[in-house]
Order: C-alpha cells, then sequence, then structure tokens
C-alpha cells in the first residue's frame, strides 16, 4: 500500500517534482530536493549561505535559517522561528514566532502558529496549525525506530525512522494538539485543540 500513498493524492496541484513521490521519501530527501529547487530559483530570489529567499518574503530578526531554505513570494518567517534540515516554503505560507519547523514543505497560505514544532512533515495548501502544537516525527519511545502506522485500516511501512505526517490542503490542527509521528490526513482534516492522534 506504502507505494501507492503520493503527495499528490493529499495536496492539489503539488509540483511535479514532489507530486509522486511519498511523502516520507520526500522528507527524508528534502535537503537534496530543496537545494535543487534553490538552484533553479529565478532573479527574483536573493540567493545566499545555500538559501534562496524571494524578494517579498520577510524573514524577521532573530529568526535563524540553516540552509537550504527556500522562501517563496509573500512569505513570512517571523522573529524567533528556527528552520533547519531543508525547509520549502510556497507562496504566502507563514511561520510564527517562536516556531521550530525541521525538514518541512509548506504549501500555498498555509500558517504555523507560535510556539509550535513541525518535523519532517508535509503542510498541503491553506493549511493552520494553531499555537503550542507539535508534529513529532521520531518514536523516541520504541526500541525499533522505523515509522509505521495505520492509514484507512492498513499498516504502512515507510522504511524510515524519521517523518511527521502530511496534512492534506485545508485541514486544521487545534492549539496544543500534539501528533504523534506517522500520519497521513485527508483534504479538511480537523484535529482538535488538545488532541492526540497516535497511529501507530
Amino acid at each position: 500500500m506504502s507505494a501507492s500513498l503520493t503527495i499528490g493524492q493529499f495536496i492539489q496541484a503539488a509540483p511535479p517534482a514532489l507530486a509522486n513521490l511519498t511523502p516520507w521519501l520526500a522528507t527524508s530527501d528534502a535537503p537534496t530536493l530543496i537545494a535543487r529547487m534553490i538552484e533553479m530559483a529565478g532573479d527574483d530570489f536573493n540567493k545566499s549561505n545555500g538559501n534562496a529567499i524571494h524578494k517579498t518574503a520577510q524573514v524577521e530578526a532573530g529568526a535563524v535559517l540553516k540552509s537550504p531554505v527556500y522562501l517563496g513570494p509573500n512569505t513570512m518567517v517571523a522573529h524567533g522561528a528556527y528552520l533547519r534540515g531543508g525547509v520549502w516554503l510556497e507562496r504566502d505560507a507563514i511561520i510564527g514566532p517562536n516556531c521550530e519547523v525541521k525538514t518541512t514543505y509548506m504549501f500555498a497560505g498555509s500558517k504555523i502558529a507560535h510556539l509550535s514544532f513541525v518535523g519532517d512533515s508535509i503542510l498541503g495548501r491553506g493549511v493552520n496549525v494553531e499555537a503550542g502544537a507539535m508534529l513529532a516525527n521520531y518514536r523516541n519511545e520504541k526500541a525499533d525506530k522505523l515509522i509505521t502506522f495505520l492509514f484507512k485500516g492498513e499498516r504502512v511501512v515507510t522504511g524510515v525512522d524519521k517523518f511527521g505526517c502530511l496534512l492534506g490542503d485545508n485541514s486544521r490542527v487545534g492549539a496544543n494538539a500534539v501528533i504523534a509521528p506517522g500520519a497521513l490526513f485527508e483534504v479538511g482534516s480537523i484535529i482538535k485543540r488538545l488532541q492526540l492522534v497516535d497511529l501507530a
């Protein structure tokens, strides 16, 4: 089953470079894939230190961008945010104050509010993650760290030891919710405030 689960099933108009990949392969290969996107970025991007930042993007003082980071048009990264491990923001995406975002793709119009952690994940278009949410990426509590989980009643074996989740377009994650490593959410999914989702 895992081979048939591609990003394009959950995200409308995903770029061809990503659309046909499984979510966990896209995140595990994020540094390489994002570095290629940076190489192809046009003259409307400022390129330095392995990053590409669109001329209309805003990066507030105190934000840390560890390459490779790609910030598309009209994106915003707030004060105290920490981006690492390969981060890609499509147009109009926002990362709020004091968030940590690791090895993650954010599609157009997605937002992560302050004090959240998002690791090895993919946020579709128009996704909203409220404050203090945790999208975990690593099974610290298990001896076998490989990520497996249930999706529509079937066991998905990813073959990787770090993967957070994929949130389909227009999904919502409430404040202080926790999503355990390994989860796929259909378009328009809602994770309530303080909810724990663990599909292991």
